[in-house]
């Protein structure tokens, strides 16, 4: 890459030719004060005016976010012209914004909080007439509130960018506009998948998860035996809300403060995982055998099952019957667990915390539950769990490492392990699929074709003389590569696997935000790095696994030969599988 001679405050640096003045300015040491800044583009970029300084060459102010640099340039950051024109900048976003900064859940985590502190912004110094105000929290998952949005548009572009969709866009005109659904509707009453990715990149309170903190809060309050499970992902990226490294192991830490919250039992997700595998691995084998359907899709990700509802309604024969791994833990905990340690299942409350927003509408479908109760009865996102260790008092980083409680549906394997990240279910998948198609353990249980973060992966091997080829898609852009292949007859392969988030459910919408401004400690290629640290995590653990396939769990295995016959048994489909709506509303 060709190299450019500038000087920033008078003193000399080369950087890359191409760079923008605040990536070259972050290059070299500085902070500009930003909201737009290392968000991959996403955002309407130099409108908020909050990156102005001054540069030779140029008329007058430059947005250090689009203005490149060039050979020779002068940049100054710090003169009384800039500070102030930054400083008015962030004055006039806050005089439309709705300052309850105490009340709002994005407090200690508002960017716009940020830079105001960076900029010295003086309170109350333009008031006046505000947008009027949208509140929708129709849906179980996400909630909007235009009185803290700055149009900054990240949401839009982080929509397009993840699934070539566009939920969300400016609304109105002038003074009015807004971001919202196309004519300020609720998110209910669009195609959203509810990923919560628009989430993760809102710099305020504008856009968050509906918080179920409460609803657990009553659970206990009412004497419920209240139990939790955790997803993989969240223990490779809890540690970043306590100031961990990105990809920090937490386990042991995380299941510690679960049970100093007060919950009965502690359960990891991977048994629901490992139970998953055994379900859709067999599904997958009678569809081959069989003349099934075929390629089978997975249908771990509540995300991208909703996408196929709406858009890909006719293909959805091809997705896998099997409920998603916390719903079939919570459906086990309710029948087979409840009637071992003798409990009414009725008294149970199950909380799942999750990397992801989507989970909270998938617990409120018609076919998650069985005998009038739900299988999970509330969902807590990562973010929501370190609020909760926050509230209580806990010093995480200094918490033992302990074990997941040892009960009859506890043990894991690391095939369970590695669903968090994109290729996981694949890759465990297959681990137990070709030991069943050839009769013998594999040697490696490692499947690297599946693994990283390419938007589209694929492989293909040999069992017993039988081609097997699949194919790993995150993100509904990539997703749909695959099943525009499938409609028009042309795809070739036995098995995809598709996550809604990309990077898959370690970068779920409701996972630790990942904003250089929060996390001083890492290096400047954060943004490029933090999924594929988050899912070495995962790779980690599963190495460290005594048990790396799913159908050698041997509490699985117990849990058939008592109570569910075998996979894919009546039984099973009773409590494990589901269906879905191909009538859902359409839209192409």
């Amino acid at each position: 890459m060709a190299k450019v001679n500038i000087k920033i405050e008078g003193v000399p640096y080369q950087v890359e030719a191409g760079m923008t003045i605040l990536e070259a300015a972050k290059a070299c040491g500085y902070e500009i004060p930003s909201l737009c800044a290392f968000n991959h583009g996403e955002c309407s970029r130099g409108s908020c005016r909050v990156c102005l300084v001054e540069a030779t060459g140029a008329r007058g102010l430059v947005a250090s976010c689009v203005y490149p640099v060039a050979e020779g340039m002068e940049i100054t950051i710090s003169s009384p012209k800039a500070t102030e024109a930054r400083r008015t900048s962030v004055e006039l976003l806050l005089s439309n914004h709705n300052r309850n900064c105490q009340e709002c859940e994005k407090n200690g985590k508002c960017e716009l909080l940020h830079v105001a502190i960076l900029t010295g912004a003086r309170e109350g110094l333009y008031e006046g007439a505000k947008t009027p105000t949208t509140i929708d929290n129709l849906t179980p998952s996400i909630k909007r509130d235009t009185s803290k949005c700055i149009l900054c548009g990240r949401c839009i572009e982080r929509c397009k960018n993840a699934h070539g969709l566009s939920i969300l866009g400016f609304e109105k005109r002038g003074f009015k506009t807004i971001v919202a659904p196309a004519e300020n509707r609720s998110f209910q009453d669009v195609p959203c998948i509810l990923c919560g990715q628009c989430t993760s990149v809102c710099p305020t309170g504008a856009l968050m998860e509906v918080s179920e903190i409460d609803k657990v809060d009553q659970a206990f309050r009412d004497g419920k035996y209240v139990v939790v499970q955790t997803a993989p992902a969240v223990r490779a990226a809890l540690g970043e809300e306590f100031d961990m490294p990105i990809g920090s192991l937490v386990t042991g830490k995380m299941v510690a403060a679960l049970r100093r919250l007060g919950f009965k039992k502690v359960f990891d997700t991977n048994f629901g995982a490992d139970l998953t595998i055994m379900e859709e691995a067999h599904e997958l084998l009678d569809r081959v055998k069989n003349g099934g359907v075929l390629p089978m899709i997975t249908s771990c990700s509540p995300g991208w099952v909703n996408y196929a509802e709406y858009y890909y309604g006719d293909l959805i024969d091809h997705l896998s019957s099997c409920k998603s791994p916390h719903e079939m833990f919570g459906a086990i905990l309710k029948s087979y667990y409840a009637e071992k340690i003798g409990i009414d299942p009725k008294n149970m409350f199950v909380v799942s915390v999750m990397p992801c927003v989507a989970k909270k509408f998938e617990k409120e479908r018609d076919d998650m539950g069985h005998d009038g109760m739900k299988d999970v009865d509330a969902v807590l996102t990562t973010r929501e769990l370190a609020k909760l260790i926050r509230r209580s008092g806990i010093k995480f980083n200094r918490l033992p490492d302990e074990e997941f409680d040892n009960d009859i549906v506890s043990d894991y394997s690391g095939a369970g392990v590695i669903f968090g990240a994109t290729g996981g279910v694949m890759e465990a998948a297959l681990r137990t699929a070709v030991a069943s198609l050839t009769g013998k353990e594999v040697e490696k249980p490692e499947f690297t074709d599946v693994r990283g973060l390419d938007g589209i992966k694929e492989a293909s091997y040999n069992v017993n003389g039988m081609d097997i080829k699949v194919a790993v898609a995150h993100g509904m852009k990539n997703a749909k590569v695959l099943l525009d292949q499938i409609r028009e007859g042309k795809s070739e392969y036995t098995f995809i696997e598709i996550m809604g988030c990309p990077g898959g459910c370690v970068a779920g919408g409701g996972q630790p935000y990942v904003k250089p401004c929060f996390l001083p400690n890492e290096d400047d290629d954060i943004l490029d790095t933090y999924k594929a640290k988050r899912a070495d995590a995962l790779y980690r653990e599963d190495e460290m696994c005594k048990i790396r396939v799913s159908h050698k769990n041997p509490q699985i295995i117990q849990l058939y030969d008592e109570y569910l016959g075998k996979p894919n048994s009546h039984k099973a489909h009773e409590l494990l599988h589901t269906t879905y709506n191909r009538n859902r509303k359409r839209f192409k």
